[in-house]
């Protein structure tokens, strides 16, 4: 509303008291419209204050958690680092598979839970943890079949502290999603530092005291303080002062039916992309072997920063967009362009300095995986246009769309990969990867109107 609007606001509906207009009540009038103007014209404010907050917790875990291997790989052997990391990976994978993406249904509907926040908060993590704990009990029945290294899991003592610190992964993930819902992304960041820091300072003490599970006992001992201490602020200050200020929740929450089918879709879908990660590294694998496979990792550990990041960045767009599904076009396009930019300068920085970015991993990195670092890393500019179109399918709770889009994607860059591997080797990866991406990014931009349209839809 402009100020020449609240005037006319204010004069055309002027008060009942008796004195002559302009008097106090007309000012006190044009006072609250010029607030609600400055309100409305900054509320894109948020959008992109919380997404760079986001983005860069995401580089702030990529890169402290590097530091924690780098002390890893200097106070214990080879054979200890593998089979740690094997276990925490084996933790991970399968507490993504047991949460079922909970963390960004939470992303999603905290913003419009109201009063029901709590109890949809409370329900998640419960869900969450339970089948992440079953997820890993069914694996350590498995180990012996797939992966018997990882033998020792399947003591008792071990095997229920695997299990509890995978359920304890699937709380870590979600509570980001509740502080994010929350618009309390600043506790997101500080967690991940937190955990980043603990379970460093934990693994030099643990080094120190030769505690031969040191690696494990640092990053379970870690987990349990950041979710301690991140529940503690989500329970006791974010959720009591966002009920504060909306006391009796919306009348449009979503009921229970909704945020199933909306989980559902949104699992499927980042199956889809789980898949994807998975498939083509065991493609370059089996084709080239684990040494050209190794230069396809780290470049890809390079170039899915940047890819995180962004993604990361459109969780704000589904808070914002779910509070104001009026604005969600404006906001959906902002963002956009935004993210577009920035990814755009991050992406020319990473071309340029490629050769030296993986010349600090040694000098077979770097005159293996340059060209293909570089051809992923440019995939993440038309990745901006795919993240985006996820993020505003989740505002709209588009099934289709929220599981079409990563479906496509995995089918395109997989048979991409297998066609080009044999003819071009490595490079034919990162080729596949660009391809893919510019396949969908370019129809979405072309249908931009379609998608993005001027006249807004409300979720159904």
């Amino acid at each position: 509303m402009s100020v020449l609007a609240a005037r006319r606001t204010a004069s055309a509906r002027p008060c009942s008291c008796p004195q002559p207009l302009p008097c106090q009540c007309s000012y006190a009038t044009l006072l609250k419209a010029r607030v609600k103007a400055v309100r409305v014209t900054g509320r894109g404010e948020p959008l992109l204050r919380n997404g760079h907050i986001l983005a860069a917790s995401s580089l702030l875990a990529a890169g402290l958690g590097s530091m924690f291997w780098i002390l890893a790989t200097r106070s214990y052997s080879a054979e200890t680092v593998g089979r740690s990391y094997a276990a925490l990976a084996a933790a991970s994978f399968l507490s993504t598979l047991g949460s079922f993406n909970l963390g960004d249904v939470l992303v999603r509907f905290v913003p419009t839970a109201g009063r029901h926040t709590r109890r949809l908060v409370l329900r998640c993590y419960v869900t969450s943890a339970v089948f992440s704990a079953l997820a890993a009990g069914a694996f350590l029945l498995l180990i012996p079949l797939i992966a018997p290294g990882l033998a020792y899991l399947r003591e008792p003592v071990m095997a229920a502290a695997f299990m509890a610190a995978t359920a304890g992964y699937a709380l870590f993930v979600l509570q980001d999603g509740a502080l994010t819902g929350l618009r309390r992304t600043g506790w997101v960041l500080g967690e991940n530092a937190l955990f980043a820091i603990a379970k460093s300072g934990m693994l030099a003490l643990c080094a120190a005291l030769a505690v031969g599970t040191g690696i494990l006992v640092s990053w379970s001992v870690a987990l349990v303080l950041a979710i301690l201490l991140t529940n503690l602020v989500l329970f006791g200050r974010a959720m009591p002062a966002r009920l504060r200020s909306d006391g009796s929740g919306p009348p449009d929450a979503a009921p229970p039916q909704r945020v199933a089918r909306y989980a559902t879709a949104d699992y499927v879908g980042n199956l889809c992309s789980v898949a994807t990660y998975s498939v083509v590294p065991l493609l370059v694998l089996n084709h080239l072997g684990a040494g050209q496979s190794a230069y396809y990792s780290l470049a890809f550990i390079i170039a899915d920063t940047l890819y995180v990041a962004a993604f990361s960045m459109g969780h704000s767009l589904v808070v914002e967009g779910a509070d104001a599904p009026e604005r969600l076009v404006e906001l959906a396009r902002h963002m956009l362009r935004h993210s577009g930019l920035l990814l755009a300068g991050a992406v020319a920085v990473v071309v340029a300095a490629a050769p030296w970015i993986l010349g600090l991993f040694g000098p077979d990195y770097a005159s293996h995986g340059t060209t293909v670092l570089r051809l992923m890393v440019l995939a993440a500019v038309p990745n901006a246009v795919l993240s985006v179109a996820i993020q505003v399918a989740r505002v709209r709770r588009s099934v289709t769309w929220m599981i079409g889009l990563r479906l496509a994607f995995a089918v395109v860059v997989i048979s991409l990969a297998a066609g080009l591997l044999p003819l071009l080797g490595l490079n034919g990866v990162g080729l596949a990867w660009l391809a893919a991406e510019c396949a969908l990014a370019v129809p979405l931009l072309l249908t931009l109107r379609r998608w993005l349209p001027l006249a807004n839809r409300r979720p159904t």
